[in-house]
């Protein structure tokens, strides 16, 4: 399919790859525990997820009373033991995801993955479920270092020059991954069946899509953008 628009396509990692929520809520959960405070459904959860660790804390704390920056230094470093302990007890691919991506492999596209998780978890995480060997790279939130995390264009414009530079897409399911892609001059795609944090229509994508499915169809339809 020499016709194909994009030689790059990046993606999100929790709620765009992987539905990590069970794992995710397991960890905020016990960091909640430790400190008396009422545990939080998988679906109170999902909505705080896609701003890195540190900012899905502070986001389940506030939603359970607050805290100091003692405290929540505190609960940050045991959510992180407890989560990179129990990384994939629960976190599973997308439907259709693997297959997606195996399309773009052979058609000679090259595929990252730009996160807002610590690159090592990331790493660990993929490599626990045996993915990692089909993406070309992985950013993670600290890769480039503090500041250069999605909404920034940074981690996106590293991905495309790690792979190789050329027309390039990303598909997620936050407003960071939005925003960081039109920061980075690319066109962008929403998971509907991602952790939204608001209507999916509100993120403004390019185009949306329900399933991994249609995630072809839609990238040849999208205009590329050589960066």
């Amino acid at each position: 399919m020499h016709d194909f628009p994009f030689a790059i396509v990046g993606f999100d990692l929790d709620g765009t790859l992987l539905d990590t929520s069970g794992d995710l809520t397991a960890a905020v959960n016990h960091a909640l525990g430790e400190a008396g405070r009422p545990l939080l459904t998988r679906d109170e959860v999902e909505p705080m997820i896609g701003g890195g660790a540190k900012n899905m804390l502070r986001l389940a704390l506030d939603a359970t009373g607050g805290c100091s920056d003692e405290e929540f230094r505190r609960l940050y470093k045991l959510l992180l033991g407890f989560y990179e302990a129990h990384i994939a007890v629960e976190s599973r691919p997308f439907p259709g995801m693997i297959e997606a991506v195996d399309v773009l492999k052979a058609m000679g596209v090259k595929v990252g993955i730009v996160t807002n998780k610590f690159e090592a978890l990331a790493e660990k995480l993929m490599r626990e479920l045996n993915l990692r060997d089909r993406f070309d790279c992985l950013i993670g939130g600290d890769t480039l270092g503090k500041g250069n995390a999605k909404p920034s264009a940074a981690p996106i414009l590293h991905m495309i020059e790690l792979c190789g530079r050329g027309p390039a897409a990303f598909v997620g399911d936050s407003i960071y991954d939005m925003q960081a892609a039109r920061n980075a001059g690319i066109p962008s795609i929403a998971v509907s069946f991602g952790f939204l944090m608001q209507p999916v229509e509100e993120l403004k994508a390019d185009a949306v899509i329900d399933s991994y499915e249609a995630l072809v169809p839609v990238l040849q339809r999208l205009s590329s953008v050589t960066v």
